[in-house]
């Protein structure tokens, strides 16, 4: 493969981000199988949206309004790679109106003061969110993450990202063909085919599900084999980065809202109504509450 090694790409930050803050996310975040964060550097490896062939970049923040993204793959693809980890930093989503959510509400304030500059972190793409949702579902996080990294060990591709050699996740025409991973049921191997098909003929397609209203692209999800509404928002918010869905059928981000706004009673229908405030960043303030209420929770073992 004819490797880029330079720096090649940039991005313009619109309003606050912090890269380093980001890398720190996805270290600790198990599914995204993420090696030590790297001082000043996110080095990521994923199968390219659409054609599928596995690259990597290196991204490091040059100013506080500029990314550069030093792309490791086929130059034809240069662009697109730029283009797809810009998504899934969510640097595609213009944040300068987002410190007035703070504004509005008080809560999102303090969180924003305890995670400055941190934006939602996504998967590669909704197909690699589709696929961790299959994955996941009904066993424990552990267990759903020695079975992603199994599948990626086995049918992954290795790339070499800047000297380092990092794993991508499995390209469809992989998972399409998938016969037996040990740990893995037969239900779920042909629910993982089928996303995988379904990627493949662009179902999966991260814009067009951003250019769907967000209910009408959460019941389309749905139709996808394994996907039930839990799900679908996972893929919607954290694969195709939509910035203002709010999640009702998260159970645990639920309780962390009630525990924040002093309201043990409350239905999804009332926590929906203190998300509105959010508007257009409900992902953006749902994704911060998660993260505070699971760094409270270690902090409490």
């Amino acid at each position: 493969m004819t490797t880029i090694s330079v720096p090649c790409g940039e991005i313009a930050v619109r309003g606050e981000f912090d890269l380093a803050a980001a890398a720190r996310f996805l270290t600790g975040f198990a599914p995204a199988g993420q090696p030590e964060a790297e001082p000043g550097a996110l080095r990521v490896a994923f199968p390219l949206e659409g054609v599928w062939t596995p690259v990597g970049a290196v991204l490091r923040q040059r100013s506080p309004g500029e990314v550069v993204v030093e792309v490791h793959g086929p130059p034809e693809h240069t662009e697109a790679v730029v283009a797809q980890v810009r998504r899934m930093c969510s640097l595609d989503v213009d944040g300068t109106a987002f410190p007035e959510v703070a504004v509005r509400d008080p809560v999102v304030g303090l969180l924003r003061d305890l995670h400055p500059g941190l934006r939602p972190v996504l998967f590669a793409s909704p197909y690699e969110a589709a696929c961790w949702a299959v994955l996941s579902h009904r066993i424990w996080m552990t267990q759903a993450v020695r079975l992603r990294r199994r599948l990626t060990e086995r049918y992954g591709a290795e790339v070499d990202v800047g000297g380092r050699r990092l794993r991508s996740f499995p390209a469809p025409a992989e998972l399409a063909e998938l016969e037996y991973l040990p740990g893995l049921s037969g239900p779920k191997m042909a629910r993982l085919r089928g996303i995988a098909e379904a990627a493949a003929t662009g179902l999966l397609d991260a814009a067009a599900l951003r250019a769907m209203p967000a209910e009408e692209a959460l019941k389309e999800l749905q139709l996808l084999p394994g996907i039930g509404r839990f799900s679908a928002e996972l893929i919607l918010i954290r694969g195709a980065g939509h910035p203002d869905v709010f999640p009702r059928a998260e159970t645990r981000l639920h309780e962390i809202l009630r525990d924040a706004y002093h309201v043990p009673q409350a239905e999804v229908a009332g926590l929906a109504e203190f998300a509105e405030a959010w508007a257009p960043f409900r992902s953006w303030v749902s994704f911060l509450f998660r993260v505070e209420g699971e760094a409270r929770m270690r902090e409490s073992r």
